[in-house]
């Protein structure tokens, strides 16, 4: 789990990575902690790679203010867990535009800073992401919204689908084996030489192609059939224990 704590005055900063380190060591959970003495110093990291799970934001600092930054943020990415930490408690309401999960009043006990992570170790489960390149930018994708990964071209297509929601499409450069290696021993598998899919996503499956919740339809290959065939049943059979 990667961390960022962004605030202008470095003393907050060490208490505040303290008490994370100390969290971290009691639960037996890793995590990667990074601080930022600004908002511009970490949106600059930011757009070069959105890898970051969880921000610590100060919200009044010099120059951008830390709420200014959590919305652009936001904008964004709807999945990073945002917590507030400052010394007024007068931006509860700006807090719910961004989806904030927790406002930490300085000075922050290690107590609430403990009882924040384990809400958010709560809030988050197990859900797993996948980071891919598009032409222009470094995409965070949740693994529970892919429904399959085609070859096409050098790169490949990811379809997404958002219970509720649309589904779209993502053109991404990476190719279809650097995936497979990525994604194997998990949740997908190969069903045809150019299509990977995620098993909880299928509904059915036919002797020629596999049937998505969403309504799509990808084509599962002779070779393959058994095999897919299996993992779905164990899967689901899994699910229901």
């Amino acid at each position: 789990m990667k961390l960022a704590i962004i605030e202008d005055e470095q003393v907050h900063r060490e208490i505040l990575s303290a008490y994370l380190k100390d969290w971290s060591r009691e639960r037996k959970l890793p995590i990667n902690i990074v601080d930022f003495p600004s908002a511009e110093s970490f949106l600059f990291a930011w757009e070069e790679q959105r890898d970051f799970d969880m921000l610590f934001v100060d919200i009044q600092m010099k120059e951008m203010s830390g709420m200014e930054m959590a919305k652009r943020v936001r904008e964004q990415d709807s999945d990073i867990v945002i917590v507030f930490t400052t010394g007024i408690a007068d931006y509860l309401e700006e807090g719910y535009e961004v989806e904030a999960l927790h406002y930490l009043l300085k000075p922050i006990s290690q107590e609430k800073l403990f009882r924040c992570m384990d809400r958010a170790m709560k809030k988050g489960g197990q859900e797993k992401f996948l980071l891919v390149h598009t032409k222009e930018e470094l995409l965070k994708l949740s693994m529970e919204q892919i429904m399959f990964i085609e070859a096409r071209g050098h790169g490949c297509v990811i379809e997404i689908y958002v219970p509720m929601g649309e589904t779209r499409q993502v053109e991404i450069t990476e190719s279809i084996s650097e995936l497979e290696q990525q994604l194997n021993g998990g949740e997908f598998i190969k069903c045809h030489r150019s299509y990977l899919c995620r098993i909880g996503g299928i509904h059915h499956i036919d002797r020629t192609e596999i049937v998505l919740d969403n309504g799509s339809k990808i084509p599962v290959s002779r070779r393959l059939y058994v095999q897919v065939n299996q993992a779905f049943i164990r899967y689901f059979r899994k699910e229901g224990n």
